[in-house]
């Protein structure tokens, strides 16, 4: 389907801004939050806590973890929900059964999301952390993981593409090596579902993966969906439990319910898996390809246009093929706090993010986004 010619400007609210921060919270469609209030109202009018309302949620939630579950290719039952990206990461860095003699596998350090570094981070108290070294981009030497690797290896943890650079990492190969070595493989996907098109993230080979629904899903905050590979439920212990995911046997003796129930304590943000499912069926209907082929190239319009400018320098891949829309840049003499927030008073939202210690400027487009509106951006940080 061809996006260009879509006119998004009645289907979700921007209030005549040119929202460029898709990375990190995205615009949600009217539609969602119609979904949501509708949601909130028939529930209550069936009476919340009724035979009737327990047999509505138990479909909805059923129907929800179905479209999540095609989403990614997996199993609807490994499909667990959450609050956030940062929860799932804390159900695998919490869960595995750790000694003084294990070890982790992490790249980069804080060249990672912090969600995804400060967990890890945590656990070096306890067990070896074993740091892969990276080039300007964020990428590794797939020999140095392949020499870290032990019998003691316990995980290795990545980012499927990263939140400073947008380059994306080489998973299925790392997943392929780690499958063989029968090491677990924790991917933090907050940067890829959603504006990576049609994938299959079982090719990945990982036993757990955490995203969230309000960056490229177009969902509501509060929403996250911790991927839990069924073989590998076993290797967790879950850092909470509940009513809802364990059960008495022999009178004294606690058993643990199957997934999704093991990981799922207490009630859900049942109104925002609502308006997320909402959001989903909203950019399905446009096909997952068609959205990345549009935001790449919006991504690839805004790279060529600030290359014109004196004194910018990129950061991140240039090929098209090893990165995501994000487009991270730095004007020489010029803070990116302040260049982001002259920005936003002429209506325009960008973001400051951190390549470790240095900041740079981050954009992030989205389907919604117009190569008309890339172009006012470039034209307004040309003034600066």
């Amino acid at each position: 389907m061809n996006l260009d010619s879509i006119d998004f400007s009645k289907e979700l609210p921007q209030n005549g801004k040119i929202y460029l921060n898709n990375a990190s919270v995205s615009l949600m469609p009217f539609s969602s939050i119609k979904a949501m209030s509708d949601f909130l109202v028939n529930y209550s009018s069936i009476g919340p806590d009724s035979i009737d309302s327990e047999q509505f949620l138990k479909e909805k939630l059923i129907r929800i973890r179905k479209s999540i579950a095609d989403l990614i290719h997996c199993k609807s039952e490994e499909i667990i929900f959450t609050q956030s990206t940062t929860d799932g990461v804390n159900l695998v860095s919490t869960g595995l059964s750790l000694d003084s003699k294990s070890n982790v596998i992490i790249r980069g350090m804080d060249h990672e999301h912090h969600a995804n570094y400060y967990p890890w981070l945590r656990l070096s108290k306890k067990i070896s952390l074993k740091n892969l070294k990276i080039d300007q981009s964020g990428f590794f030497d797939i020999k140095e993981l392949h020499n870290f690797v032990d019998s003691n290896t316990k995980c290795v943890v990545l980012s499927h593409a990263l939140y400073n650079t947008g380059a994306i990492l080489p998973v299925e190969e790392v997943g392929e090596y780690l499958e063989k070595k029968n090491v677990p493989f924790f991917l933090d996907t907050a940067q890829t579902v959603g504006c990576f098109g049609e994938y299959d993230f079982k090719k990945t080979k990982s036993d757990f993966m955490s995203f969230n629904g309000s960056k490229w899903l177009c969902g509501p905050m509060g929403t996250g969906i911790f991927y839990c590979k069924k073989e590998s439920s076993k290797l967790l212990e879950p850092n909470s439990v509940g009513g809802e995911s364990a059960m008495i046997y022999d009178d004294t003796k606690l058993a643990y319910k199957d997934i999704p129930d093991k990981f799922q304590t207490g009630f859900r943000n049942y109104v925002g898996f609502v308006g997320l499912e909402a959001s989903i069926n909203y950019m399905l209907q446009f096909g997952l390809n068609s959205i990345r082929s549009k935001i790449m190239k919006l991504s690839n319009i805004m790279r060529e246009e600030l290359s014109k400018i004196s004194g910018v320098s990129f950061y991140g891949p240039e090929e098209e093929s090893g990165r995501t829309s994000i487009v991270s840049f730095s004007l020489e003499g010029q803070e990116p706090q302040q260049v982001v927030e002259r920005l936003e008073k002429k209506k325009i939202v960008l973001a400051v993010r951190e390549i470790r210690d240095k900041k740079i400027v981050r954009a992030s487009p989205h389907f919604f986004n117009s190569e008309v509106e890339i172009q006012k951006v470039v034209d307004e940080i040309k003034k600066l």
